[in-house]
């Protein structure tokens, strides 16, 4: 009675001893955010981005009205070597995450195997009548078998393992958002700086134009005598100074251009007259997409989120190092099918087996044990001194964004007062010349401010794009978390 209940011990025996498990480090460790930013939100801002719905932060670049935007961010992302190495490094996560898990598991072999000859060591001999080993018929053996082993996780080594994989993967899914993200904010800017390129490009060809005829109408006035010489110099010289700038400019335009080509693979011969059909001119929408609590909204940050992943991942691999330490205890066991011919001689046998039931204790190893032990908790602080960097970072990264937000806003105003005011100035500059009332010299002044004020405004229109740029990308790009999309899902299922 007693050894028919010995198998039934060795299996239930190690599921109870696999009830216990090693410690591990917290897999949540705080990471101290302010209760509310400094910068005050831009008015309007709700607490919830657009009443509360995340994905809806995925259409900022749709409130632009721009297609051909969407169309390069599309682009850049699927020419992207970051985005495609973050997609590739999801499935390597995803296959080492099935691997940890099958590891819990029993595996299972099988065999087929056969055989034919007449060695009289094969135990079926005919010495009984006085033969020699070639008067032995033939044996044929065939077996077919199935094998199985399995480790049992005694103290929580392969589960830690398991859980170290599932976070690792958790982790490659959410920085294949951030560089999709990343890549998005990237393009943005490149395109919004080729239209501020070009907006600028408009305001010198129209100052070399009105300096170039300037020069012209001087040179005339000089000939005639009614001009001295130096002002007809400082004319030319003006007019040369101004074609100089254009050039420059075409040029600067000419390299954004080769940018967005780089970035979105689009043939530049492709790409060229979009962009010459698009307008110059963008109307950023206002800003209606930042949580009134920082930790809300750095929760929706896929870095953020990945770094918090890390620190799970390093105290799962903490475990698992020193589970190592502790014994480990595997079982196997086989069942088949054995079938013996041989002349008029057939058998057929079941054959099982159950065990061994092996139990290994590590007594030696020269410390490679607890040193492993010691580098993956070296790994695991080091992980949490990271998400807390990240942290801090993430909320600079908001303030400065409102901050250069608001500030390029209260100053867009008086940008463009003071454009209008010089371009009142320069005509009235300009029609008291063309009268003999005013000297080349007022004109030429009045015609320096003028520039100096449009290319401040169009510097601060494209600074107030880069602050509008990095605050989605400060603000995570529309992504959600895993759970939070889980629920929102169940909020929103209909009762049974």
């Amino acid at each position: 009675m007693r050894n028919s209940r010995l198998p039934a011990l060795c299996l239930v025996a190690p599921l109870l001893l696999a009830a216990c498990a090693v410690p591990r480090p917290p897999e949540q460790v705080a990471a101290p955010t302010p209760a509310q930013w400094q910068t005050p939100l831009p008015t309007g801002t709700a607490a919830l981005p657009h009443g509360g719905s995340m994905p809806s932060l995925a259409e900022w670049w749709r409130q632009l009205d721009d297609p051909l935007l969407v169309e390069l961010i599309v682009a850049a992302e699927a020419a992207s070597p970051t985005v495609a190495s973050a997609q590739a490094r999801i499935g390597e996560a995803r296959a080492a995450r099935v691997a940890a898990g099958a590891a819990l598991v029993p595996n299972l072999n099988g065999s087929l195997s056969a055989s034919r000859g007449n060695s009289p060591t094969s135990g079926f001999s005919t010495g009984a009548t006085g033969g020699t080993s070639t008067d032995i018929p033939p044996i044929t053996t065939q077996q077919a078998a199935l094998q199985s082993s399995w480790e049992i996780d005694l103290f929580g080594g392969l589960r830690a393992s398991r859980d170290a994989s599932q976070s690792r993967y958790a982790g490659a899914d959410a920085r294949w958002h951030d560089a999709r993200v990343s890549v998005a904010a990237e393009t943005a800017n490149a395109y919004l700086g080729e239209r501020a390129c070009r907006r600028q490009l408009v305001v010198s060809t129209s100052d070399a134009q009105s300096r170039a005829e300037t020069a012209r109408l001087t040179e005339l006035s000089a000939r005639a005598g009614f001009t001295a010489p130096a002002d007809a110099a400082l004319a030319r010289a003006s007019a040369a100074e101004a074609a100089g700038r254009l050039t420059q400019q075409r040029a600067l335009c000419s390299v954004q251009q080769q940018a967005l080509v780089a970035l979105t693979g689009i043939e530049g011969t492709v790409l060229a007259p979009k962009l010459a059909a698009a307008p110059i001119d963008v109307t950023l929408p206002a800003v209606q997409a930042v949580y009134s609590v920082p930790a809300q909204a750095l929760a929706q940050r896929p870095d953020v989120y990945a770094a918090e992943l890390d620190v799970a991942m390093a105290s799962a691999e903490a475990g698992a190092a020193l589970a190592q330490r502790f014994p480990s205890l595997t079982l196997q066991g086989s069942i088949g099918v054995l079938k013996v011919r041989g002349g008029r001689f057939s058998e057929t046998l079941d054959t099982w087996t159950l065990g061994p039931l092996a139990l290994t204790v590590p007594i030696f190893d020269g410390g490679t044990l607890a040193a492993n032990y010691d580098a993956a908790k070296g790994r695991y602080e080091e992980s949490v001194s990271l998400y807390r960097a990240n942290v801090r970072r993430a909320v600079s990264e908001v303030e400065q964004a409102l901050i250069n937000l608001q500030s390029t806003s209260d100053r867009a105003a008086d940008a463009d007062t003071a454009v209008q005011n010089y371009q009142i100035s320069f005509d009235a500059t300009q029609a008291r010349f063309n009268t003999g009332l005013a000297s080349l010299f007022d004109l030429e002044d009045a015609r320096r401010t003028l520039f100096v004020s449009q290319t401040a405004r169009v510097a601060l229109q494209r600074e107030r794009a880069e602050a509008w740029v990095s605050l989605y990308r400060a603000m995570g790009g529309g992504w959600t978390r895993p759970e939070a999309l889980a629920s929102t899902a169940s909020a929103s299922a209909p009762s049974p």
